[in-house]
């Protein structure tokens, strides 16, 4: 939507249907092996960090400012620091960025 300050490893699976907002970064660990895997129809909200080697699943919304540093479910939608599900609603709130 936005397309400055984002920063993708460029290496990353990222799926069908995802939207990015500014100020994301999605990368490895320093140091580390493994980069995230990002599912269909996604949507990584303004700031938030992927980071490490991480499943984010389908349907999947990822809130403002999050840092995401496990694996997320299909469907789940989350946020925090670090990102904690908050609701299964994810599809519905990525059918709105469709």
């Amino acid at each position: 939507m936005h397309p400055f300050d984002i920063v993708i490893n460029p290496e990353t699976k990222i799926g069908a249907n995802c939207t990015i907002f500014n100020g994301v970064t999605i990368g490895r660990v320093r140091g580390k092996l493994g980069l995230p895997e990002i599912g269909n129809n996604v949507v990584i909200s303004a700031g938030a960090k992927v980071i490490g080697n991480v499943k984010i699943g389908n349907n999947v919304m990822i809130g403002a400012n999050a840092v995401v540093v496990r694996d997320v479910p299909n469907n789940a939608t989350v946020g925090g620091i670090p990102a904690e599900i908050i609701n299964y609603e994810g599809e519905k709130h990525t059918n709105l960025y469709i």
